[in-house]
């Protein structure tokens, strides 16, 4: 992740000015109903970019469909910290970002849902358009080359964004050429992590 605007650090989750969330895992108890089996804050709390962010992996699952049964995936998710995607499965990430933060321009070979769930961020492809996303904005990456930058408060403040991200098939064919993934800068991040 490139370097924030402002001197800002972190040294875990959640990011300074921004509240712990939590994460309510549901199952199925002996008498057959339903009943919270986890109520915590995420498993995998990393914090990245020179320490001017931090994820939280919210879940994951390396399959879809999803076997429950055995609450085999609770399992999974707890014992594996996934990398940036993960083949035929799911990851729900949460990233807080330091104040004026920008992360490299990176392709992920997946279908991404970004919620802007704090702040303000721009988002930018690699053909120069952006847009800017604010609270409960929804982004549909569809392997695309793209960076985001936090503008919170002119860039002075945290932010934070929720990340669902899903397999696609490939290859992936744009304009005749088979296009592959990059990660650029974020390769340090998720190294020796899957995908």
């Amino acid at each position: 992740m490139a370097t924030a605007a402002h001197d800002f650090i972190t040294s875990g989750y959640p990011a300074p000015g921004l509240r712990k969330t939590q994460r309510l895992i549901t199952g199925h108890g002996a008498d057959g109903k339903g009943h919270f089996l986890v109520t915590d804050a995420g498993d995998h709390h990393r914090v990245m970019g020179e320490k001017q962010a931090v994820a939280v992996i919210s879940y994951s699952t390396k399959e879809t469909p999803v076997e429950l049964n055995g609450d085999k995936d609770v399992e999974y998710a707890r014992e594996n910290e996934p990398g940036l995607h993960i083949a035929n499965g799911t990851v729900v990430r949460l990233i807080d970002f330091g104040p004026g933060l920008e992360s490299p321009l990176h392709r992920a070979m997946s279908i991404d849902y970004g919620i802007v769930l704090e702040g303000e961020f721009e988002l930018s492809l690699d053909s120069g358009e952006s847009r800017i996303m604010r609270r409960g904005d929804v982004s549909v990456q569809r392997a695309t080359a793209h960076k985001w930058r936090n503008i919170t408060a002119g860039g002075t403040e945290a932010g934070r964004m929720l990340y669902v991200l899903l397999d696609c098939k490939q290859p992936l064919w744009v304009a005749g050429e088979k296009v592959e993934g990059f990660l650029g800068d974020l390769e340090k991040e998720y190294e020796g992590r899957g995908h």
